[in-house]
């Protein structure tokens, strides 16, 4: 193997090169080097060389035993048939898809293979306390079901869809052109059948091709305590019906909460004010502090300043992981200077102002 060239001099990468690196650089020498871009012999070599540097430095346990031990940690089977045998080609279709024509091993579904229905979504307004909490919503949501007459084939009674002739019940076509790089194919929906694999000659009348019906239903949807503004409730098997035997899609309701006036929140903590007078403010005393679960008495402490936060553990909002575990709210504490004194209350402000020292 001495006359094999050092697999990131191959690519032109350091030894340090990440993932993303090593993909640039194949791509780039892929490119130039495709038998369909640059028939040349000389080109097909480069192009088998740097393929098989790719696969083994794309692959980090190959990756260490060649940083470890170089070319002989493949010698006991090596990589001399690389391109031709396991790895050249199907690395070359994972980054490059179909576009020389290649044919990767990826299977292409089948316009008969079962497929799951498409997901709902729709929306429901809540309160504040209601998403705090947790409650039970119905709602009106639109529901297909397989059409009684024809039980989902669409055609009309005594007939069947019969097989696109195009697309031969696939429900894709392969389109062939010339290109810069030589033959590309593209693949896409069939135009004639839309992706469905078979055409209906003759309609149902009931549901006019569709295979089904849609009516309105109504469904209670359990919103969870501690949910947020535009998080999504998933009801299963509520959406879309699946087709060829797939199972339906889901029912995604997103929630939206409306502003409280009071409290605001952020994730599992609230916050609000609380105003307090002068005199609780300089005495202390007790007062009474609004919270999502009502009022409850708080202990000011003498001096208080305003804008003083105090925390009520435990009266927050509940995890949505775990309803027992709520967190906590946080209470700003604002001093309320009044503007109207009556003359009693005027000549204690001014006994306290001379006691203090002020003229």
């Amino acid at each position: 193997m001495a006359d094999k060239r050092d697999y990131y001099e191959v690519l032109g990468v350091g030894k340090d090169a990440d993932d993303a690196e090593l993909k640039k650089a194949y791509r780039k020498l892929a490119k130039k080097y495709h038998p369909d871009v640059n028939p040349s012999e000389e080109a097909a070599e480069k192009f088998k060389e740097a393929s098989e540097a790719y696969s083994v430095l794309s692959d980090p346990q190959k990756r260490k035993q060649y940083d470890q031990f170089g070319f002989a940690a493949f010698e006991q089977g090596g990589y001399g048939g690389f391109y031709d045998g396991f790895g050249g080609a199907d690395i070359f279709s994972d980054l490059f898809g179909d576009l020389f024509g290649g044919g990767g091993r990826t299977r292409t579904r089948s316009a008969n293979d079962p497929m799951r229905g498409a997901n709902v979504r729709t929306s429901v307004n809540i309160s504040f306390e209601e998403a705090v909490f947790g409650c039970e919503k119905q709602i009106e949501i639109n529901y297909r079901e397989e059409c009684e007459t024809c039980h989902g084939t669409g055609a009309k009674a005594g007939t069947s869809p019969e097989t696109c002739t195009r697309c031969h019940g696939t429900g894709r076509v392969v389109q062939t052109q010339q290109s810069i790089f030589g033959m590309m194919q593209t693949e896409g929906v069939c135009p004639e059948c839309r992706g469905a694999g078979k055409i209906i000659k003759e309609k149902c009348p009931d549901c006019r091709g569709t295979g089904y019906k849609t009516k309105k239903i109504k469904i209670k949807v359990q919103i969870p305590a501690g949910i947020d503004n535009g998080m999504s409730v998933r009801v299963r098997e509520k959406g879309e019906p699946g087709v060829n035997g797939g199972s339906r899609g889901d029912l995604l309701v997103e929630v939206r909460v409306a502003r409280h006036p009071i409290f605001q929140r952020n994730d599992t903590e609230l916050y609000s004010t609380a105003p307090i007078s002068f005199a609780k403010a300089a005495l202390g005393g007790k007062i009474r502090i609004k919270t999502i679960d009502g009022e409850v008495e708080y202990d000011v402490k003498a001096g208080t300043q305003t804008d003083t936060r105090i925390r009520l553990k435990g009266k927050g909002v509940p995890s949505l992981q775990n309803p027992n575990r709520r967190g906590d709210h946080y209470v700003t504490l604002v001093v309320q200077v009044p503007t109207r004194l009556n003359k009693a209350q005027k000549e204690a402000l001014k006994k306290y102002a001379e006691a203090c020292g002020e003229s």
